[in-house]
């Protein structure tokens, strides 16, 4: 048996956008159906939000993303909790953080400074005990972001 995991994002109107920046970061192609694809009538409200999203980044990396319906809130932090940096220690009340992991510094860097535009940065990109360079953000649509470099064997 093979498996294999996608994660699935949900937001409250801003999919496309995210979709958008995930690929302008991570490469890949841009699938999108809206509500209006599937048969919602298209002069409704929200028949332009996103119900199937993908990126498909290649090379392992995939991304799904649906629009709530209903919901159209550009703030991604206002349901998605928080994490902040405090004391020495990493505290937050969200369920997940979405990791990747890069084979060398400049390949994570790539990606950091992609996603670091509109973010709040909990975590600079360093040098850590663990990796050449670890960080961790959250981004302008509230999906926060560990990165960093795979440690040397």
């Amino acid at each position: 048996m093979t498996l294999t995991t996608t994660t699935h994002l949900n937001f409250r109107g801003t999919a496309r956008q995210a979709l958008e920046l995930y690929r302008s970061v991570f490469g890949g192609e841009v699938t999108l159906t809206t509500y209006g694809d599937v048969g919602m009538p298209r002069d409704l409200p929200g028949a332009d939000k996103v119900v199937f999203g993908m990126l498909d980044g290649g090379a392992g990396l995939r991304l799904m993303a649906y629009d709530v319906p209903g919901a159209d809130d550009a703030d991604g932090t206002a349901i998605a909790g928080r994490t902040s940096r405090e004391n020495g220690m990493t505290t937050t009340n969200r369920s997940f953080f979405q990791s990747v992991r890069g084979a060398d510094l400049a390949e994570v860097r790539r990606c950091w400074d992609g996603l670091a535009d509109g973010a709040q940065v909990i975590e600079p990109l360093a040098a850590s005990a663990w990796s050449p360079g670890f960080g961790m953000l959250t981004d302008r649509f509230g999906v926060t972001w560990v990165l960093d470099v795979a440690p040397s064997e």
